[in-house]
């Protein structure tokens, strides 16, 4: 396993492709989901692309559990499960439920296998390898910031998983029209799913104390704000009589 050094200039360097990815991705739309786009190459169906996209973390984070001399630590294995229940979700529920049979490039789908490896490694790696033994004792399941960490988390998952169904059920079967989602956290936020996915991992990195979950979260926001931000201005042109520009924001009610 590599040094503690080498595992926080990992950090340091993901932190810093996280800015880069902010920014670019304000003048590039990553090419899935509502901005599909053929010029990404190659596509296969949405539902397969998720799963195929999602699955390796899953998988990467259980085998890091498995063969850590960690594994029965009762705090430790408290953070495995909040992780992948969520990722069980998104890798096994969420595809199956997709309405129609859109394209995901095979691009996209590469890129979010790297990058999830690369986020198992950052967790699993801190979790189960490099934190100091003695740094969850038993008593961190009463701490504040895993008390607190954890219903942010859980919030976080009960809007994502609302905000997912809202949008669901927008169309009827054979509808092709645009509907502005609306109820829930979508009063607030145009993007409430990506709010409550950025939540989670906020109180992931809460409930860990960990740089490696503040960077993960950090990426999170990377990744999911300028997309926000295109799914606000296509919104706005859509539905200029119904969208309350002064009361909703893009992610973050009353901030972003």
């Amino acid at each position: 396993m590599v040094s503690l050094h080498t595992f926080n200039l990992f950090l340091i360097v993901m932190a810093a492709l996280a800015v880069i990815v902010f920014i670019s991705l304000f003048f590039v739309d990553a090419g899935y989901g509502k901005f599909y786009n053929p010029k990404w190459g190659p596509s296969i169906d949405n539902h397969l692309g998720w799963m195929l996209m999602e699955a390796p973390v899953f998988l990467a984070m259980l085998l890091l559990w498995w063969f850590s001399d960690r594994r029965t630590d009762s705090v430790r294995m408290a953070f495995l499960l909040l992780f992948e229940l969520h990722y069980f979700n998104r890798s096994f529920v969420f595809p199956h439920k997709l309405n129609g049979h859109g394209r995901m490039p095979l691009s996209i789908i590469l890129m979010g296998v790297l990058f999830n490896t690369l986020n198992a490694l950052m967790q699993g790696g801190w979790i189960f390898y490099l934190s100091p033994e003695d740094y969850y004792g038993d008593g961190w399941l009463h701490s504040l910031p895993f008390l607190f960490g954890t219903a942010i988390f859980i919030y976080g998952m009960v809007v994502n998983i609302q905000s997912d169904s809202i949008i669901r059920h927008l169309r009827k079967p054979g509808d092709t029209a645009h509907y502005l989602p609306q109820g829930g956290m979508f009063r607030y936020v145009t993007s409430a799913n990506y709010f409550g996915e950025f939540m989670e991992w906020t109180g992931f990195a809460i409930l860990t104390w960990s740089w490696a979950g503040a960077v993960f979260a950090l990426w999170t926001f990377a990744n999911l704000a300028p997309r926000a931000d295109r799914i606000y201005d296509m919104y706005s042109k859509e539905f200029p009589d119904l969208l309350d520009t002064r009361r909703t924001k893009r992610m973050i009610p009353f901030i972003y």
